[in-house]
């Protein structure tokens, strides 16, 4: 499953965690978004040792701001609340690869 964070406080919550974070950065607005949000789910069901959340750019602009979000979608991998690896773009191939890396 994945979970939408709604507040910036929730993010730091979700991703400060000893384990492998997924957090899509969408907007309701974006093609390519609601293309990947399918995708992003089957990948949570197939990795259950990682996290996988989804964060509005629209509601939550602050966080989106602090990790240098400027293109929709946006996939950051977090470990341990740090960047740990990152993919612009609706390409389910290089997300799979990434968390597969690191899951």
């Amino acid at each position: 499953m994945v979970a939408q964070i709604g507040s910036a406080s929730e993010f730091e919550q979700a991703v400060k965690v000893d384990k492998l974070v997924v957090v899509d950065f969408f907007a309701t607005w974006c093609g390519p978004c609601k293309m990947i949000a399918p995708m992003i789910e089957k990948f949570a069901e197939q990795y259950p040792s990682a996290a996988f959340y989804k964060l509005d750019v629209d509601q939550v602009p602050e966080v989106a701001q602090q990790n240098e979000v400027s293109a929709m979608p946006t996939i950051l991998l977090f470990k341990n609340g740090q960047v740990i690896d990152k993919v612009v773009g609706a390409n389910p191939a290089a997300i799979k690869q990434k968390i597969a890396a690191h899951a």
